[in-house]
């Protein structure tokens, strides 16, 4: 599968990243290379490859709730600002280019 430097710059400007001039053509060479890697290795048939060794399951602790309710007031007034008991941040996400 052939990556161009228009897919980079696409997916760049999605997670707002700044390229260099050049660097997507540089990006697409090597994510190229790695696609293709990952496509000769998908070529490997299934018999070649040993069993997987199951996984332990994960260790779970009890749902129990823990710590005094009242402790609440003490987490809000270290905030910079809360608003409805929720902590209120600057905004990140935004739409645009």
């Amino acid at each position: 599968m052939r990556i161009d430097s228009e897919l980079v710059r696409s997916v760049a400007r999605l997670a707002s990243l700044d390229l260099a001039e050049g660097e997507d053509a540089v990006l697409s060479g090597q994510l190229t290379r790695i696609v293709d890697h990952f496509e000769t290795l998908r070529a490997v048939p299934d018999e070649l490859l040993g069993a997987s060794p199951a996984a332990p399951p994960t260790p779970l602790r009890p749902d129990v709730p823990s710590g005094d309710p009242g402790e609440r007031p003490f987490v809000g007034s270290n905030a910079p600002e809360v608003s409805h008991g929720h902590f209120v941040v600057p905004r990140v996400v935004t739409r645009g280019g």
